[in-house]
């Protein structure tokens, strides 16, 4: 049969099925691609990297803006003269056994706990805590000549700390430890009440504020040595060495029968600690040994408060308190003068004035 139709022609053959090509690269090819897969990777690191470097970052600014970042700063940078010691007798303590045993274990082991400080308006370094670590190193640098300590650890607190809190701060370790007496935390009291930066002038009221962690019985007992220190002043040469219960009976005594005056005289001839407790106890005895007043039908001293408008009056033996929102420094002391004299005119019975 013949192979073509009928109309002349043979069947299209299909064409050939092309030979597929192979995908697999050549060197170069082989090359190219390592070289953009490398770098592919590379560029993830890298973005990787950067993202770590920036949390890093963010992570170390927030730490030093929160005060929790350690430096190392040269002890002459670093000054004593801004805020006032928690510790009375600052020479004897500088030259004590415990000031000598603080120096052979920062001799040994090196700083262990960090100073803290401060930036004064001047941008100078001023002490916060730590001054025993920073008279021990002072004393080694000053002794030995050598650089490493002449340099401290410290945090640097941040912003604009408030000047009642660096009070509390200072004090704060030392009272953990029960570090301080009755008498030295009584003066810190004492002396922030006389700064200028703290509103507060009363320094009873701030024994809440600057030992609120203590229990309400001690700050009890660090008021009645505040009265005992502020009534008795440079007279009461030895305070650290008053006794607890001694100093809180002694200032009971003092509020109860008064004497101040006669209890000066007699601790100015004290030659040493000893005589000057002796003194003491011996006031009290005699104290004790009167009879009670309130037992014979006098008026029981007692305390009371009241509102006038918006200020508040607290009345008390020895005392009358004003507390009010009005800014009395900005009145003229002529003004405040006459205030007062018509304040004392009015108690005395004598003519109002108007």
């Amino acid at each position: 049969m013949s192979g073509k139709n009928k109309f002349g022609f043979a069947p299209v053959d299909p064409e050939p099925t092309p030979a597929r090509r192979s995908r697999n690269p050549g060197p170069m090819g082989a090359a190219v691609r390592d070289v953009a897969a490398n770098l592919q990777e590379t560029t993830e690191a890298k973005v990787e990297q950067r993202r770590r470097n920036a949390e890093d970052a963010k992570a170390f600014r927030d730490a030093q803006d929160e005060g929790r970042v350690l430096v190392r700063i040269p002890l002459r940078e670093i000054r004593t003269d801004d805020l006032p010691r928690d510790r009375l007798e600052l020479d004897a303590v500088a030259q004590s056994d415990e000031m000598e045993e603080l120096k052979s274990s920062i001799r040994e082991r090196g700083q262990k706990e960090p100073i803290e400080v401060y930036r004064d308006a001047a941008g100078a370094f001023q002490l916060k805590k730590g001054w025993r670590r920073f008279t021990a190193l002072s004393q080694l640098f000053s002794e030995t000549g050598d650089a490493g300590f002449g340099e401290i650890v410290a945090r640097v607190e941040a912003g604009q700390g408030d000047r009642i809190a660096r009070y509390v701060d200072m004090v704060e370790e030392n009272v953990v430890r029960e570090d301080l007496t009755f008498a030295e935390m009584a003066q810190v009291a004492i002396t922030a009440a006389q700064d200028s930066g703290i509103e507060e002038t009363d320094p009873s009221e701030l024994v809440n504020r600057l030992y609120g962690a203590l229990h309400k019985t001690k700050r009890s007992y660090i008021r009645s040595f505040v009265f005992l220190l502020s009534v008795l002043g440079d007279s009461l040469k030895w305070p650290k060495d008053v006794a607890r219960n001694l100093g809180v009976d002694v200032a009971r005594a003092l509020k109860s029968e008064g004497q101040a005056e006669e209890l000066r005289n007699l601790l100015a001839g004290c030659e040493d600690a000893a005589a000057q407790t002796r003194v003491l106890a011996s006031f009290l005895a005699q104290s004790k040994a009167k009879p009670d007043a309130a037992k014979q039908g006098a008026e029981p001293k007692q305390k009371f408060e009241f509102f006038l408008g918006e200020t508040k009056i607290t009345a008390r033996m020895g005392e009358c308190r004003i507390v009010s929102d009005r800014d009395f420094a900005t009145i003229s002391k002529a003004r405040l003068e006459e205030a007062v004299k018509a304040f004392e005119a009015a108690l005395a019975g004598g003519p109002r004035i108007r």
